[in-house]
C-alpha cells in the first residue's frame, strides 16, 4: 500500500479525534513567499530550448514542487532578483507577490484566487537565456484553504465555501473571507502571504484554528 495514502488515512484519523474531542477546527498554514508558475513556452523563452525544471523538493499540494529555478522580477520602479520558480508548468504564466512587493516594484496587482487571471496586470520576467513581457498573470493571491475531498468531509466543507482561520496570543488576529478549494489536487493546508504572516507572527506549519461564518 502507498506509504503517503496510510499517512493521509492515519492523518484523517487523527483530526477526526481532535475535533471530536475538543470541537475545535484546526489548519496548518504555510506562508506563500513571491514565486511564478510558468507555462512551458515561457519557461523556454526564459531558460532555453527544451528546458526542464530542476525540482528542489516536494510542497504540501499534491504533484506540485519547489524548483531550483529563480527569476527576476522588473517594474516601473525597481526589481525583485531570486523569484522561486513552482512546477510543474501551467497552461499561462502567473507571478504572485505581496502588497509590499508591488510597492517594490511600482506595480498594481489585483486581489485573485490562483488561476483566476483575466484583466490583471502583467510583468516583465528575466531569466538567464532571456526576458518576457507577460501582458497578464500579476496578483495578490487571495488567502485560501485546501482540503482533499475526505478532508473536507471532516471538516464539513465544500469547494467555495468561506471561512475564517484565527491565531490568538500577544498578535493575535482573524483573517477572513479565506476561500475553500477541494479535490484530490488539494491537500489540509492553508495558505496566506507574506505580509499576512508578518502581521501576526505566524510560522510555517503553525496550526491556527479555523471558524464557519
Amino acid at each position: 500500500m502507498d506509504r503517503e495514502y496510510i499517512k493521509k488515512v492515519v492523518r484523517n484519523i487523527l483530526i477526526k479525534k481532535q475535533i471530536e474531542d475538543s470541537g475545535i477546527y484546526y489548519v496548518p498554514v504555510a506562508i506563500s513567499n513571491r514565486h511564478v508558475h510558468l507555462s512551458r513556452e515561457d519557461l523556454e523563452k526564459l531558460f532555453g530550448q527544451g528546458y526542464e525544471l530542476t525540482r528542489e523538493r516536494d510542497i504540501t499540494q499534491p504533484g506540485q514542487f519547489a524548483c531550483r529555478e529563480r527569476v527576476s522580477l522588473s517594474g516601473p520602479k525597481g526589481r525583485i532578483d531570486n523569484v522561486r520558480v513552482l512546477g510543474p508548468t501551467r497552461k499561462e504564466t502567473q507571478v504572485e507577490i505581496s502588497m509590499t512587493d508591488s510597492y517594490t516594484l511600482g506595480v498594481k496587482p489585483v486581489l485573485r484566487m490562483s488561476g483566476d487571471i483575466e484583466a490583471t496586470p502583467g510583468i516583465k520576467i528575466i531569466g538567464p537565456k532571456g526576458e518576457i513581457d507577460i501582458p497578464k498573470g500579476l496578483i495578490v493571491s487571495a488567502r485560501h484553504l485546501h482540503l482533499s475531498d475526505d478532508e473536507a468531509e471532516l471538516y464539513g466543507l465544500e469547494s467555495g465555501d468561506v471561512v475564517m482561520i484565527r491565531k490568538d496570543g500577544p498578535r493575535s488576529i482573524v483573517l477572513g473571507n479565506v476561500v475553500v478549494r477541494t479535490g484530490k489536487g488539494h491537500s489540509l493546508e492553508a495558505h496566506i502571504d507574506t505580509d499576512e504572516g508578518n502581521a501576526a507572527g505566524i510560522v510555517n506549519g503553525e496550526m491556527l484554528i479555523m471558524e464557519k461564518y
